[in-house]
């Protein structure tokens, strides 16, 4: 039986956030600009449904600005490979999952980013969706060029929306964050969208939430596997549409260091600085399915795993890295669910840095 190993890049096979660290290097104040307008993503995706948009559109939001600051595909090529930071593990545990099943990664990121990722991996392009993107292409007359900078600037100075799960409407925000939202609903739907830098956002489309659902259903369809034989790993609010959806065909939905929206949309959260627990559990889902792989996470101690079906290297590699104590592999119930989420949420800044490890 043909099963597939499906992973997010940014998150489970990196520590970057590409988009966040390329808009914060080019552009001034880019860290609070962009952590703005990704807030703003996640409230228009998550909280408030708005039609035609999506999580991740945060990636084709912040291009009029890095245009404005003629940043151009070359030096966001060599930005990327320079600026690449790898999960530990992470190597290892794509050349495993090759090695026995088709793998894939579906990411939002840049396709200059995931290029870089894949000649650091030995992982062929052709398995990989991502964000396609050809910035050269878009002229920025000077005028708007200025006017995009004052723009940004006022953006940056703007209060951080706090979007949470438990937030359903626009009713749900305060009377501050409402306004923060009217504003910058008027300046991505009227006075961006009407210029020359608006076209970007007519025809570049982030590879996010429902995209990577989407992706997920050409690999299987592809390979003449059912949403039964996916296990795929995420972190973040982009994974959710993918995570359920994988989830619904009884696939298998597994949150590496995830955030809030990670963890409550997955079954199996792992915390970890390796990813060695996601190549044991892909390990035993690729050989023996589902149920064993929950059975796995289920009964995650020492003297289990020595006695399970699990690759001998692998575990000889996993007892190694944690002769003390393992990392944390739990299955995610309704019950350990926001404790979960609250661990898992600490752990990801940890791992990934404060700035990266709040983004949703």
């Amino acid at each position: 039986m043909t099963r597939v190993f499906i992973s997010d890049c940014e998150g489970p096979i990196s520590k970057n956030d590409n988009a966040f660290e390329t808009t914060s290097h080019f552009v001034p104040e880019g860290e609070k600009l962009f952590t703005v307008i990704s807030k703003y993503d996640d409230a228009l995706a998550y909280v408030l449904k708005r039609p035609n948009h999506k999580a991740g559109d945060t990636l084709k939001l912040v291009l009029p600005f890095l245009r404005a600051y003629n940043v151009s595909d070359g030096a966001m090529r060599e930005f990327s490979a320079h600026n690449l930071i790898l999960i530990a593990g992470a190597k290892e545990t794509l050349q495993h999952a090759g090695n026995v099943a088709p793998s894939f990664i579906v990411s939002t990121s840049y396709e200059h980013y995931i290029r870089a990722v894949c000649r650091a991996l030995d992982f062929p392009y052709k398995n990989t969706y991502c964000t396609k993107l050809e910035l050269d292409k878009y002229y920025v007359p000077k005028n708007e060029q200025a006017r995009l900078k004052e723009i940004a600037r006022e953006i940056a100075q703007m209060p951080m929306l706090e979007v949470s799960a438990d937030k359903k409407s626009m009713q749900d925000f305060s009377t501050r964050d409402q306004e923060t939202i009217g504003r910058l609903d008027e300046i991505f739907g009227k006075e961006i969208a009407n210029t020359e830098a608006g076209k970007i956002y007519c025809e570049v489309d982030p590879m996010g939430g429902v995209e990577k659902a989407e992706a997920v259903r050409d690999i299987t369809r592809k390979l003449g596997v059912s949403l039964s034989d996916a296990l795929y790993v995420g972190d973040s609010i982009t994974d959710a549409d993918a995570f359920n959806l994988v989830r619904t065909g009884n696939g298998l939905a597994v949150s590496f260091n995830g955030n809030e929206f990670a963890v409550k949309n997955a079954e199996i959260a792992v915390l970890s600085e390796n990813s060695i627990a996601t190549a044991v559990i892909s390990d035993v889902f690729i050989g023996f399915g589902k149920a064993q792989a929950l059975a796995t996470a289920n009964d995650w101690n020492r003297e289990s795993l020595a006695k399970s079906l699990v690759n001998r290297a692998l575990l000889d590699r996993l007892f190694k890295l944690y002769p003390d104590e393992l990392p944390k592999v739990k299955i995610i119930t309704h019950g350990n669910m926001e404790t979960l989420a609250e661990e898992s949420s600490q752990f990801r800044e940890r791992v990934r840095g404060e700035a990266i490890g709040r983004l949703g």
